[in-house]
């Protein structure tokens, strides 16, 4: 099966950010809908309290899980939004760097920010994304 998504890259834009700066959907598809997927066992406990990388990758675990229930997969997301509780641009890059590992080759659209405070005690990383599958 051929993926609904299609990434744009510009070579007028600088290529140092690691995602595409577009993506589009082909028709037909159906849009999946990610909620902020956030640090949590499965007790609904904030795992690795004060560790960034290990947030962010637990977040992108579940991120997985909840696409996986939802018959789709990271390759299928078209844009995904990185939320850091963090002023340091050092916390945001180690997020990014956990989250970007785990799309892989797959460099979809994305948007990472420092955030206040997220919803969970001790929360440092959520992660949201938008699918699209066949």
């Amino acid at each position: 099966m051929t993926s609904a998504v299609r990434l744009i890259r510009s070579p007028e834009l600088s290529d140092v950010a690691e995602y595409a700066y577009a993506s589009t959907v082909d028709a037909p598809a159906r849009f999946v809908f990610a909620a902020g997927a956030c640090p949590l066992d499965a007790e609904g406990n904030t795992v690795a309290i004060g560790d960034y990388a290990e947030q962010a990758r637990q977040s992108m675990r579940n991120l997985r899980v909840a696409l996986k229930d939802a018959g789709a997969d990271l390759s299928d997301v078209v844009k995904s939004t990185v939320y850091v509780a963090s002023s340091r641009q050092a916390d945001l890059v180690t997020a990014w760097e956990c989250v970007r590992e785990a799309f892989g080759d797959h460099d979809a659209p994305s948007t990472l920010l420092g955030v206040t405070v997220l919803g969970y005690d001790d929360q440092l990383v959520e992660v949201e994304a938008v699918a699209a599958v066949r």
